[in-house]
């Protein structure tokens, strides 16, 4: 990956809001039994999930990305969604294409964030209407890939209790990285 001449750009999501999404995910088959949130904590809190343990995932990109960085660039989906205009001008440095002071000034970047924005992608016809052929068995809405962009939106799902344990073990997998999230 780092030998291939690619940049790539690493978006993560605090951990709470990475379970719920996925819980509440319709891209789950059909041919699945259904998952109670209780038995999705569960799962998830030992490493379980679709695309593997997610601390394991992230820490690998997050620790790629200090030694590497001209290769890789790890961003937040909280600090996206909180700045965007930060974050895009640094995506656009990392990618060797800064902004001009004229393109800032016509308002170049707040446009790019506008046309980019959840908003404007979940609303396209092509995002409510069209749909991902994975495989002859695997089809997806694209509408599914859209929730609600939402900071924190977990705290409307999980319990304390789950909420305290899922900080616990984030807390333990990341020590001693230099990454956080906030609780």
């Amino acid at each position: 990956m780092i030998t291939s001449g690619c940049k790539f750009v690493y978006i993560c999501r605090e951990t709470k809001d990475v379970l719920v999404s996925s819980f509440l995910n319709k891209m789950r088959s059909k041919e699945l039994e259904p998952l109670s949130l209780q038995k999705a904590f569960e799962l998830f809190s030992q490493g379980i999930s679709q695309f593997g343990p997610y601390w394991d995932h992230v820490l690998g990109y997050w620790k790629g990305s200090l030694e590497n960085p001209e290769k890789i660039l790890f961003l937040k989906f909280e600090d996206l969604k909180k700045d965007p205009l930060v974050v895009v001008k640094r995506l656009a440095e990392f990618l060797g294409q800064p902004f001009s002071l004229e393109e800032e000034t016509k308002g170049v970047v707040q446009e790019i964030i506008r046309l980019c924005s959840f908003e404007s992608l979940s609303n396209l016809e092509v995002n409510r209407t069209s749909v991902q052929k994975f495989s002859r068995d695997i089809i997806v809405d694209n509408r599914h890939f859209f929730r609600k962009c939402k900071i924190g939106d977990s705290k409307n799902y999980l319990t304390a209790e789950m909420i305290e344990r899922l900080d616990e073990i984030t807390a333990e997998k990341l020590f001693g990285s230099g990454l956080i999230f906030g609780s």
